[in-house]
């Protein structure tokens, strides 16, 4: 289990009008009526490099008005999950200001989305409410053995795996980590994968109200000419 999800970074707030204020360039966005600075959206754009190396201007230009929109993204993440901790009553560390590029791997871009993967390396708080849901989760038991006898590839032993055996036709008990051995692993995986979700659930409905200023929408809103869905 991956825990991606296509919708955990499109954010439903296709149609939503701005802030009557949004004109005010200070502002990127409104997040339950107060404003957040546009000068937070630049500490983001200045630690995440550019992905495109767009040769042409018009193309640069376009690559950068989308990824003011992505980086504002980022910032409206945090906020939620700023409110959402102190609405739960959690302590997030101090937020401390990468003064050196963040570092996301390529696995948690391709397993999160590049907006996820990107708040939660920015923000605490989005860390803080991450655990937070992922020590909510109960896995039942039949869950984990049902992964463990799906998955045998993934559990056969170091020997084995230096023989070639196969893991779907011929191999034999001995060939296998014993399912008492690997149980507390799996039902750490399946609870890490259902608290990602319970994030990207939470992200999506917390985010639907959020209004942003002119320059600052959802990067895959169609109201925008430079909409698109990639992240």
């Amino acid at each position: 289990m991956t825990g991606r999800t296509a919708q955990g970074d499109h954010a439903r707030a296709h149609g939503h009008s701005a802030h009557a204020h949004t004109a005010h360039t200070a502002h990127a966005a409104f997040v339950g009526g107060e404003p957040v600075a546009r000068e937070r959206v630049d500490v983001v754009l200045a630690v995440v490099p550019a992905r495109d190396r767009e040769a042409r201007p018009e193309g640069r230009a376009r690559a950068e008005r989308q990824r003011r929109r992505w980086a504002t993204q980022v910032v409206v993440a945090d906020e939620l999950a700023r409110l959402a901790c102190a609405a739960r009553g959690l302590a997030p560390p101090p937020d401390e200001a990468p003064a050196h590029p963040l570092a996301v791997s390529g696995t948690e871009v391709a397993d999160l989305g590049s907006i996820i993967a990107v708040a939660l390396a920015h923000s605490p708080a989005a860390r803080t409410l991450l655990a937070a849901l992922e020590a909510e989760q109960r896995v039942p038991e039949e869950a984990v053995r049902a992964y463990y006898d799906r998955n045998p590839d993934r559990f056969l032993t170091p020997e084995a795996l230096r023989r070639g055996v196969d893991p779907y036709g011929g191999a034999v008990e001995g060939d296998f980590l014993p399912y008492d051995e690997v149980h507390a692993d799996v039902a750490a995986e399946l609870r890490r994968a259902l608290g990602r979700q319970a994030f990207f659930d939470w992200l999506d409905r917390a985010r639907a109200d959020v209004e942003y200023a002119p320059g600052h929408e959802h990067p895959g809103d169609p109201s925008h000419p430079d909409h698109e869905h990639r992240h």
